[in-house]
């Protein structure tokens, strides 16, 4: 694996939090534990981690907080752990800036496998970044302007904060203009693990893209649904 990924498990139920720890050490993972938003700001400072594991239920702040907390000061992947399953609470947490969320009782395996997804789809689009040359990778659409090597968006002349997987949900659809994806083609394409993810999470982040940069979100412009398959990039 190279150098190993720092993975932060945010959780105050001292066993689970060992058992992931564990458990992500023996595959090839660095893992620390926090057991309250604190501890856990104070350790995002000094670990500086590659992939965030963060329970909802904490005993000095409510984990939906500490998710925005915690993306207003960097990009890190955020998987929500949690014994609260509704679509909700998958709605808010993915709202404030997650980028993936599992319920508990949780699949060790599963879990892994996310990660893994994850950094693999990392480590592959660095490389292919690393390659693209300095006046390429750039699509220009209408009035939107998206750096694939810079991971910017311009819409009408002004940048966009989005975070790297609107980026890549938002590049993935703008790259293959016209061509309607379901959801779980766009889960495996821009997570990497369609026979784990929940669909819910491409309705979320098609949803705050439209959010950043349709003028109505309401009668989508560039981003459409395509009712009972799935959506797609187009300008009319």
């Amino acid at each position: 694996m190279g150098i190993q990924k720092k993975i932060l498990i945010i959780d105050d139920e001292y066993d689970i939090a060992r058992v992931l720890r564990d458990y992500l050490t023996k595959n090839g993972y660095e893992a620390a534990a926090a057991s309250s938003g604190k501890d856990a700001l104070r350790m995002m400072e000094l670990l500086q981690p590659d992939f965030v594991i963060l329970d909802l239920t904490l005993p000095d702040m409510d984990g939906i907080q500490l998710c925005g907390a915690i993306r207003e000061s960097s990009d890190v992947p955020i998987l929500i752990l949690s014994a609260r399953g509704s679509d909700t609470d998958k709605v808010v947490g993915l709202g404030f800036g997650a980028d993936d969320y599992m319920t508990k009782p949780f699949s060790l395996t599963e879990l892994l496998a996310r990660i893994n997804a994850h950094f693999r789809r990392y480590d592959g689009m660095n490389a292919a970044r690393k390659q693209i040359p300095e006046n390429e990778g750039t699509l220009i659409l209408g009035h939107l302007v998206i750096d694939k090597k810079g991971y910017k968006v311009m819409a009408n002349g002004l940048e966009v904060s989005l975070s790297a997987k609107e980026f890549e949900l938002l590049h993935y659809l703008a790259s293959n203009k016209n061509q309607v994806f379901s959801k779980a083609q766009l889960l495996d394409a821009v997570w990497g693990y369609a026979a784990y993810g929940d669909e819910n999470t491409v309705t979320v982040y098609i949803r705050r893209l439209r959010e950043k940069l349709e003028v109505d979100p309401s009668k989508p412009a560039c981003l459409r649904t395509v009712w009972g398959v799935g959506y797609k990039f187009s300008l009319d």
